[in-house]
Formats: C-alpha cells, structure tokens, sequence
C-alpha cells in the first residue's frame, strides 16, 4: 500500500532506487527473471502476479493463485516486488496482475492513460483506510492525544533514539503509501518520521506498546488483522477533502479512504483468458482478507496453506469468480 495514490507513502523516488540498485532495499527487480506469458482464451497458461509488501495483499495473491492452479490448471509465478517496480513490470510482460492497489494515481496516469500498458480490472471489495494511530491505553490515559493539534503538547513523550528533540512518528516500510513527512511539516509538527521498515515492525512495536504501557504514535492501516486483537485508536488529522492531496509537498490533510481496486497488464487483458477472467471476477471482505492474513501473519501458516484453508471453507465465494464454464 503505497502513500498518495498508498506514491505519497512509499515514496515513488525512494522504489524506483530500489529498482535500479544492485542490491538492498528489499524484494526483487524487474528483468530478475524470465517474462510472464498470459493464456489465449481458453488456455490458463502462465500467470504472474506481483507480490507487495504486506500480509493482506499476500492474502489476496495467495487465494487467487490457489484457485488458478486448482481450479483453472493455470502454472502461477510470484514475484516479490515494490508497488512502482511490479507497475514497470506491465510493460515489460513480466507482470500480469497487481492485485491490491492503494490509489495511486500517479501511477495510473502513467502506465494506464500514458503508457497504456495497464488497465484496472476492478474493485478488490476491499476499502482501505490509512492514518496515524496510538495504542488504547495511551488514549484512555491522554483523552485529547486523538486530535492533532493537541500533539505538539504530547511531542516528548514520543521522543526516541532515532528522533532526537522531535517526538517520534513511526512509519513502516518505506515503500508504503505515506503522506507523513509533509503532514508534520505543514502542520507544524515537533516530530520527526521513523521508518520501521516494514509492516512486522510496526505490528510489533503496536503490540508491544500495548503490553509494556509504552507511548507511541504511528502509521497504521485498515484491514488489518491486528486491529481485532489490539484496538488501536486513530487520531483525528485535518479533515480530507477532494485535492487536498493534489500536491505531495503541500498535504496537509488526512488520508482518503480507498477502494482497493486489481491492475492488470493490457495484454493481458486483452488475452481475456481464464487467469484475467478469474482476477476480474475476484472479490471479498475486509473480513475475508483479515481472516487469511491471520493464518499467515499469526498463525504461521504458509501463504500456501491459509490460501488453501480459505478456499476449501467459502467454496460458493470460490465459484463466482470463476470463467463461465469452469466447475
């Protein structure tokens, strides 16, 4: 989920570095491997689909990939990649699906009205919602801490380490969708953005808040199978409205929610085979999503196994996604 259109998060400059480095930052390139081929109609064929960063959309690649294989005979490649890297990889016909995007706007503008080598295939069914977050006792503890302006008054509470005379704002992966950097800024913010560097270190260092009665403060997103075990409570940023977010450096509102919609590669849709066809038809519940990334995250299922779990107990969601004529 990468920020402003989840580019605001994950900064689009900070992912291309990770596409051009040799090494380091995290997942894979493309040109790492071999292309993807998509099926004509009728023939499933090879699918490739991306692979971000975070356990909900690993829930939603590893259910969709299970019911290809299964049920459509497709041979499935998964390939660990940053948001901006997989929508490069449309192009090359290394990518076929990106299967939960956080807005982006900024790269639907370019891969699917400039490039025209993306095009959307719909809604995912789930929303998402981003925004800054602090533990439930530090909120029962400090009332007001959940509206912005009241921050400053509470900024050396989160002092850490690694933000020196600033509160601390905790951020994940860099990667990530994140407008945060010029939220404190324009609202004027004595705090100072920490990068985790990934979702398990955000969900950790939540979890241990909570247990250990530590303050903290920091980025965290909906679904997510955490928020049913540790009740996280959102802090209340300038209100959105339509353009506030128009500029990344001038953000100075909160986030929007999200529609997180499927993108997939034009040739691949225009294959309009039974791999396109199952990931257009593909729909579910924040609920749903929460439930396999709890297998996975939680649990210590592999992606693999959750994937399968799932799909065995929801066989009648299972067939409405399937192409006609498929049992």
């Amino acid at each position: 989920m990468v920020r402003n259109g989840k580019t605001g998060v994950r900064g689009a400059g900070v992912v291309l570095a990770c596409a051009l480095a040799l090494a380091g930052c995290g997942g894979a390139k493309v040109g790492d491997t071999g292309s993807a081929q998509s099926g004509s109609t009728g023939d499933c064929g090879t699918f490739t689909i991306a692979i971000n960063p975070w356990v909900g959309y690993e829930a939603n690649a590893a259910v969709l990939a299970e019911v290809a294989e299964k049920e459509l005979g497709c041979k499935v490649t998964k390939k660990d990649l940053k948001e901006e890297v997989a929508w490069q990889g449309f192009g090359t016909g290394e990518v076929d699906a990106v299967v939960e995007n956080w807005g982006h706007d900024d790269l639907k503008k370019k891969y699917i009205e400039e490039q025209k080598t993306a095009v959307s295939a719909g809604s995912t069914g789930v929303e998402g919602q981003i925004g800054w977050y602090v533990p439930p006792w530090l909120a029962e503890k400090y009332p007001d801490i959940t509206d912005w302006n009241n921050l400053n008054k509470y900024a050396d509470l989160f002092k850490t380490s690694e933000s020196g005379d600033k509160g601390q704002l905790l951020d994940g992966d860099p990667s990530f969708v994140t407008n945060d950097e010029a939220l404190v800024k324009n609202l004027n913010l004595n705090f100072k953005v920490v990068y985790g560097g990934s979702e398990t270190a955000l969900i950790q260092a939540f979890k241990q808040a909570e247990e250990k009665k530590t303050p903290l403060i920091g980025y965290f997103y909906s679904p997510q199978w955490l928020l049913s075990q540790v009740k996280l409570v959102k802090v209340k940023l300038p209100p959105y409205a339509a353009g506030c977010d128009a500029v990344a450096e001038a953000i100075a509102c909160d986030y929007p929610d999200y529609d997180l919609d499927k993108i997939v590669s034009k040739k691949f849709a225009d294959a309009n085979g039974p791999a396109f066809q199952l990931v257009k038809n593909f729909t579910w519940t924040n609920e749903d999503q929460n439930l396999v990334a709890k297998y996975i995250a939680e649990d210590k299922m592999s992606a693999d196994a959750a994937a399968k779990k799932w799909v065995g107990d929801n066989a009648d969601k299972v067939k409405a996604w399937l192409p006609g004529g498929a049992k």
